[in-house]
């Protein structure tokens, strides 16, 4: 998937093929925070978002609010409880933390 970047938001790029309209929103956002933007072609697309970010940073800037940008960097997950536990032996076996050693096993997984 093709994704805009900005100032360290991300947004996606959707297509709305009856009206030939390029949308998209931000993603990873808070749920209480939703900012899209449009356009008939790509560099419309691209100024909108922009301006959505900045006009989005702008709002909480005059209102005293915290700002949040896409993905934080910072994640829960649920899982078996032996699992945890696994993980957690593994991890202490290699002289890491937990948290060391799933990013570490997350980003072989990706790469």
């Amino acid at each position: 998937m093709e994704t805009l970047k900005y100032k360290g938001f991300i947004g996606s790029i959707e297509a709305e093929l009856d009206d030939d309209t390029l949308y998209g929103k931000v993603l990873g956002l808070d749920k209480k925070t939703l900012i899209t933007y449009e356009g008939k072609t790509l560099t419309e697309l691209k100024k909108d978002f922009k301006n959505a970010i900045d006009d989005y940073i702008e709002h909480c800037k005059e209102n005293g609010l915290e700002f949040h940008k896409s993905y934080s960097g910072s994640f829960n997950i649920r899982i078996p409880v032996d699992l945890h536990a696994r993980i957690a032996a593994m991890a202490q076996s290699e002289g890491i933390s937990l948290n060391a050693f799933v990013k570490e096993s997350l980003m072989r997984a990706v790469m």
